[in-house]
């Protein structure tokens, strides 16, 4: 058969409708509505690199960018497209000729363009499973009746790609049915790393989730809590956001004030929308931004529009990373922006190589006369297309770097990587299968899908810039991360700085970092500032970031966060109210105001009281002494002498001793007062009633029956106090609630005897009822001439007392609520009893001394009367008193017979 013929059959052959026997899994092409006229004719193959070796990989790489509507292929790409696809082929050069990877083995290549389109390139793809599709050629005859000869295929045993995260999964799903494993250099989408539907799908760059974790880690890092997301319709953008909104959720302390998605396309004035938008939560003005190029160049832009320039704080995935063209004309804005991007490094040999290519030495590359009119500004004279008289033509001697600007791709360490992936794979399987062979045995042709992925999963060699290149589980390589920050006001080196690491856990540079205007300090990104000491959160209603500050006020401190709690009753919260410290303890200081007036009047009480007991004593048996009743004067004097000591006990330091004298001498002075007092008045009453009616003087009216009465009468107060003693006994309290005012700082624990108010009318009840009962009865007396006995001045004594004790009680209760009501009620008891001790001393004593000092002639003995003679002599006075009001001041007071 001739060639011609044989040509002639095939054509017979491929138009018959019986040409094809499509294996099942191409049904699920077809049916997806890709058609197969590309590849379904003989010669038409889709236009692609074919690099003739022993075995043969694919190659995915977005060489032209995504065309207009209509057109699947757009301008070329330079560095995406061609410095990746170079790299391939650099690298199979570099396996091709080491001699210890796969030895005597040739990698061949097919290498397709996918215009940056996913349908596009899927279609471009059915290429690779062509050699997988058996034909049914039983009813094909040449036309000498014989069979045809078919050239077979080359098998694609594994391919390297695609860019695009899209691209690579409309890609993985075909070559999944036909078990093609598949590496990728740029795909980062999470969802790829689901083994279960991406079983065949490796990578030589991490995923976003390790990406989306890196960024949540350098925004925790920062301190914000409240940021926003930006994200490019489709795969890598939304799975980007998406991983990282999940990762989010998961670590807690991170709330998303926006969650933006800009659309596939985006319509006039759309991102102007967008930063609006942005704005209704300007607080959170962390921007985490998954986007191509031209949306961020957009954001940027529009972000200057509204003259937000320096408040957005963008934190821009591996497609911003360290590109200078997606910020060009838009640096002001994007300063401060925080990028990241896997670890990579400038392989010399490729740029090398590189460099090093021209039309003549890279004729295999059926793109790069592209390239080269794109790159060098000039055309090149082809047969077809016409020449176009205003851009320069081309010499051929142009050279890269030289005449046009260079730099290295970033990715272009990860297709090598990639490649050499592969290449390691098929290299460890050979030496399994093929023990001893030098060249391709029975057992790796074909080369099996599943036995080369699971060689591919157990790689593990330094890869081109040094880093370990290896796979997980799931295809995922580990995440080794690069930050970087856009510095525009960097002195040393303006642009892109690394100012940290991430691999599993980040490493980060705060102080090397620089935001608007050349600041170091980290601005802030949080729905709500920290609450100030002493402040409490009350969180908003779905939004765990956002609260209000409550502060904790009177006696509250912080018991956490979120809780205000009252300090114990023995404490006060400190000065912002963050804890709480014990409540100072006072007492009544000897040196205080409140304690100054009434010890000067108890000393001078008690000097007095002590001058009027020794000249008692000194003149005890002149007529006025005796003549005043002796028995009782000195009673009456003694509690006289207690009622002011008790000042000194009411201001003393409380203890148990000075608390138990307190309770025996408070009551217990006054009571010895007026039960003699009351004792005389009730002598007197009693003697004047008795003469009216008979000359028998009454019962129980000398000074031994006066003594006896007195101390019944005391006797009663004191055993209620035995009886108070026994039930409880003195002790001292701290009170804590007295000196309680609204400011924590005022307050004050009072050391104190546990005497209540109540216990203190109590333990003075009896007292009163004395000197009430002693006033009735010097009321009655009050007829009793005043040259007579001593019934006009204790009724004085009564009266004025009784006034001094009817202040006294609106004093002291009026005072309960007031911050100082302790010293106010000490001051007002001891200064009201020493005023009534004062009383009755000067009433009844002081004349007396004042007679018995200086005017001794006065103190002389008087003739005895009986007792008619002086009830007699009583009316006659009385009678006499009530026609004259000459009254007569200084006759002495006759002393009653008591022998009658």
């Amino acid at each position: 058969m001739t060639s011609k013929a044989h040509s002639t059959h095939q054509r017979c052959w491929l138009g018959s409708p019986h040409g094809y026997r499509i294996w099942p899994g191409l049904l699920w092409v077809l049916f997806i509505g890709i058609s197969p006229r590309s590849w379904a004719q003989e010669g038409a193959q889709p236009q692609s690199i074919k690099i003739e070796g022993d075995i043969t990989l694919g190659g995915l790489f977005p060489v032209h960018a995504r065309g207009p509507a209509g057109v699947p292929c757009g301008e070329i790409k330079r560095e995406k497209g061609i410095h990746r696809l170079e790299a391939m082929l650099y690298a199979l050069d570099q396996i091709n000729s080491d001699p210890d990877l796969l030895p005597n083995i040739t990698l061949g290549a097919r290498i397709l363009d996918t215009c940056s389109r996913d349908t596009y390139a899927l279609e471009q793809s059915l290429t690779f499973v062509q050699a997988l599709i058996q034909k049914d050629t039983s009813d094909v005859r040449c036309s000498n009746g014989e069979p045809p000869i078919i050239p077979k295929p080359e098998r694609v045993v594994g391919v390297i790609g695609a860019s695009g995260s899209s691209v690579s999964i409309m890609v993985a799903n075909v070559l999944r049915l036909f078990a093609i494993p598949q590496i990728s250099y740029a795909s980062t989408a999470p969802e790829l790393s689901d083994n279960s539907r991406y079983e065949f799908f490796s990578r030589v760059v991490p995923p976003d989730s390790y990406q989306a974790q890196a960024m949540l880690d350098i925004v925790k890092a920062m301190g914000w809590n409240y940021v926003s997301t930006l994200a490019s319709e489709g795969n890598y953008g939304e799975s980007g956001v998406d991983a990282f909104l999940q990762i989010s959720r998961e670590a807690g302390g991170l709330c998303i004030a926006q969650s933006i998605k800009i659309p596939r396309e985006p319509r006039p004035g759309e991102f102007d929308k967008i930063i609006k938008r942005l704005m209704e939560t300007s607080n959170a003005r962390g921007v985490i931004i998954f986007a191509n190029e031209d949306d961020i160049k957009r954001v940027l832009q529009a972000a200057r529009k509204a003259n937000l320039t320096g408040h957005f704080l963008f934190v821009g995935s591996d497609s911003w990373g360290a590109k200078n063209s997606a910020i060009e004309d838009q640096e002001e804005v994007a300063e401060g922006a925080v990028t990241i991007l896997p670890k990579r490094a400038s392989i010399d040999g490729f740029d090398q190589y590189f460099t090093s290519r021209s039309l003549e030495n890279n004729r295999r590359n059926i793109w790069f006369a592209e390239f080269w009119e794109d790159d060098f500004k000039c055309k090149l004279t082809r047969p077809g297309v016409k020449y176009e008289p205003d851009r320069r033509k081309c010499t051929g001697e142009e050279r890269i770097s030289r005449d046009s600007q260079y730099e290295q791709e970033g990715k272009v360490q990860f297709v090598i990587d990639a490649v050499y992936a592969m290449a390691h794979a098929l290299h460890s399987m050979h030496m399994d299968l093929c023990p001893g062979s030098t060249s391709v045995c029975e057992k790796m042709d074909p080369v099996e899908g599943r036995v080369l992925l699971q060689y591919i999963r157990s790689v593990s060699f330094n890869g081109s810039a040094g880093t370990g290149v290896m796979f997980n589980e799931n295809g995922d390589a580990p995440g080794h991360y690069d930050i970087f920050q856009y510095q525009l006001y960097n002195v040393s080196n303006p642009g892109y700085k690394v100012i940290g690491q991430w691999t599993n856990h980040l490493r980060l540079n705060p102080e090397e970092m620089q935001w608007s205007g050349g600041d170091h300090k980290i601005p802030e990104s949080v729905c709500s500032f920290p609450c100030k000491p002493g402040e409490r959160k009350k969180m908003v209603n779905g939004v765990p970031c956002c609260w209000h500050c409550e502060l904790c006020d009177g006696y509250q401190y912080v018991l956490d966060e979120f809780t205000c709690d009252m300090c114990p009753f023995d404490m006060r919260p400190l000065k912002n109210h963050t804890g709480c410290r014990p409540t100072p303890i006072i007492k009544l200081e000897w040196s205080s105001p409140w304690a100054i007036i009434p010890v000067f009047f108890a000393i001078l009480g008690i000097l007095a009281t002590t001058g009027v007991i020794v000249t008692f004593i000194r003149f005890n048996d002149t007529p006025i002494v005796r003549a005043s009743g002796r028995e009782l004067s000195y009673v009456l004097l003694t509690g006289i002498f207690l009622i002011y000591l008790i000042t000194f006990l009411m201001i003393a330091e409380p203890s148990v001793a000075v608390c138990s004298l307190r309770r025996l001498l408070l009551g217990l002075g006054m009571c010895i007062s007026y039960a003699a007092m009351l004792t005389k008045t009730n002598r007197i009453y009693r003697i004047f009633e008795q003469g009216k009616k008979s000359v028998t003087p009454p019962k129980f009216i000398s000074p031994t029956s006066q003594l006896i009465i007195t101390f019944i009468l005391i006797s009663v107060q004191l055993l209620g106090l035995f009886i108070w003693f026994g039930v409880i006994p003195p002790h001292t309290i701290i009170d804590y609630e007295e000196l309680k005012p609204p400011n924590p700082e005022l307050a004050r624990g009072l050391l104190k005897c546990d005497i209540s108010d109540l216990s203190l009318i109590l333990c003075l009840s009896y007292s009163i009822v004395l000197m009430i009962t002693c006033t009735v009865y010097a009321i009655k007396s009050r007829g009793v001439p005043e040259t007579f006995n001593e019934a006009k001045p204790i009724g004085f004594t009564m009266y004025t007392t009784c006034i001094i004790w009817l202040a006294f009680v609106p004093i002291f209760f009026g005072t309960a609520q007031s911050t100082e009501k302790m010293f106010i009620q000490t001051t007002t008891l001891t200064v009201s009893m020493s005023l009534s001790a004062t009383v009755s001393l000067c009433m009844l004593y002081v004349p007396k001394v004042y007679v018995i000092i200086f005017h001794p002639e006065q103190n002389v003995q008087k003739r005895k009367r009986s007792f008619r003679a002086v009830v007699q002599a009583a009316t006659v006075s009385t009678r006499l008193s009530q026609k004259s009001n000459d009254k007569h001041n200084g006759e002495s007071k006759g002393e009653m017979d008591r022998s009658q």
